[in-house]
């Protein structure tokens, strides 16, 4: 294996084959002249940021769909049972395994080959649709943008505004996480001062209960509770993924578990305060849709405000595809080494070292699904999220059991206790949110979860002589 692991990691994390091995020491030899320049805390809390929050665009739709009162206790209480205890797994497992692939290699390392391919394949196929929902979300921005001031925008001009985006990001990438850490830094502190002066203003105007009424009268309860939920959880995903960058990141045992605490607290105040002193000030729940915030800024503030938030949406969607794009496309890079897609994944960039051909071949894929509407996307993504998020938090109870002399720099507070909460908590949300599906994601989210079953033996069958990761 290309990475430099401790013996304490390295007897239970398989060695590549020896043809995977001979081949990976030509590929350092002749791809790997010069290592990515690695990210320090500030840049890389808003790149945890960007990846799991980027701003509070997006959400208007659960206003509607859940009604103002359970979107409100929606953000309350999700992240207890969803983004806490997986950033709590994510942090103990990172400070003892901070390896390139972070949760894939956590899983493999626990349960084997089989679970860990599953965590693998489902992640990369969730950034499709992840990263193409951020394209859709900035060209749908743009486009009212543009329909408003001049003329209607179509179709075509909002795919290609997609598109283009998505190139753009693409470069970014190749550079490295040293730039897209900048990049991250320099959209957010924009996006955060926009959204603070919002909260101030609709503060002032504090004049409805925001709270009222809890769910939309006479609404079927898939859509009060299916739709929202999904929206949440999608809101609330993602604090595990920055693990798969972790060897480009300095000291990730203490950087890691650093940046939770600063973007955890943070990403809920995002959610929570906007929505709640927006609600307070115009109590206009059933206007609610995607792009909402713009026109609360415009009522509420005029222009001075409501352009502003309007390009921090633009700008809160392109840091979400940037470090979508950092995250995902290491996990084909690191699955390549381990031999389950093809070698040319693994293949780093000559200057900048970054794993150029599958930031490039799943950004591809990224521009052909920003066809989709956002919420068709989103709703199958998050089958596959709940199937790789339970694996993780399941993986930090089998590490707990099987290698508990493993050194953990961060534990999971509360012994036992806590050990079972971040594991129990995710558990009974992912029940709750896939019984609580709407019909569109019952039928369509299982498809790609069950395409990975045969994808595994597929590869097995091409590459027999991938190493057992319990191999000792």
């Amino acid at each position: 294996m290309r990475y430099p692991l401790g013996q304490h990691v390295l007897h239970f994390i398989a060695a590549p084959t020896t043809r995977a091995a001979t081949s990976s020491v030509s590929r350092q030899r002749n791809l790997l002249p010069r290592a990515p320049r690695k990210a320090s805390l500030l840049p890389f809390v808003f790149v945890t940021y960007a990846y799991a929050t980027g701003g509070p665009f997006g959400l208007e739709d659960m206003v509607t769909t859940s009604g103002p009162g359970l979107t409100l206790l929606y953000h309350l209480f999700i992240p207890l049972f969803w983004c806490v205890p997986v950033s709590l797994v994510a942090a103990e497992l990172t400070t003892a395994i901070p390896v390139e692939g972070g949760f894939y290699r956590w899983v493999r390392a626990g349960f084997g080959d089989f679970w860990g391919f599953l965590a693998g394949w489902w992640n990369w196929s969730a950034s499709f649709l992840l990263a193409a929902a951020y394209a859709v979300l900035f060209a749908d921005y743009l486009t009212d943008y543009i329909s408003f001031y001049f003329k209607p925008a179509g179709a075509l001009t909002h795919y290609a505004i997609a598109a283009s985006l998505v190139a753009l990001i693409c470069y970014v990438n190749v550079r490295g996480i040293h730039m897209v850490g900048v990049v991250s830094t320099i959209l957010e502190a924009f996006v955060l001062v926009a959204v603070g002066a919002l909260c101030v203003v609709a503060a002032l105007k504090w004049q409805h209960n925001p709270f009222s009424p809890l769910v939309p009268p006479h609404a079927p309860k898939f859509q009060v509770f299916g739709t929202g939920l999904a929206l949440g959880l999608w809101l609330y995903s993602g604090y595990e993924q920055l693990s798969s960058v972790a060897e480009e990141v300095e000291n990730p045992q203490r950087t890691y578990p650093r940046a939770l605490a600063v973007v955890v607290p943070l990403s809920i105040a995002t959610y929570f305060l906007p929505t709640l002193f927006s609600l307070a000030a115009l109590g206009d729940w059933r206007k609610w849709h995607t792009g909402y915030f713009s026109d609360v800024a415009q009522l509420l503030g005029g222009p001075w405000l409501a352009i502003p938030l309007t390009i921090a949406a633009m700008i809160g969607n392109v840091a979400l595809l940037n470090a979508t794009v950092l995250t995902s496309t290491r996990m084909p890079s690191t699955m390549a080494e381990d031999g389950y897609l093809p070698a040319a994944f693994s293949a780093r960039h000559p200057r900048y070292g970054t794993p150029w051909i599958a930031i490039m071949a799943s950004s591809i894929v990224y521009a052909l699904l920003a066809q989709k509407t956002l919420v068709q996307l989103l709703t199958v993504y998050v089958w596959l999220r709940i199937g790789v998020t339970v694996l993780t938090v399941l993986s930090s109870w089998r590490l707990r059991q099987t290698k508990p002399d493993l050194p953990r720099p961060f534990w999971i507070p509360g012994r036992r206790a806590g050990l079972f909460y971040v594991v129990a908590a995710p558990l009974v949300m992912s029940v709750v949110a896939l019984v609580g599906s709407d019909p569109f994601a019952r039928k369509w989210g299982p498809v790609p979860v069950l395409l990975a079953l045969p994808m595994y033996f597929v590869i097995r069958k091409m590459q027999p002589a991938i190493p057992s990761s319990r191999a000792t």
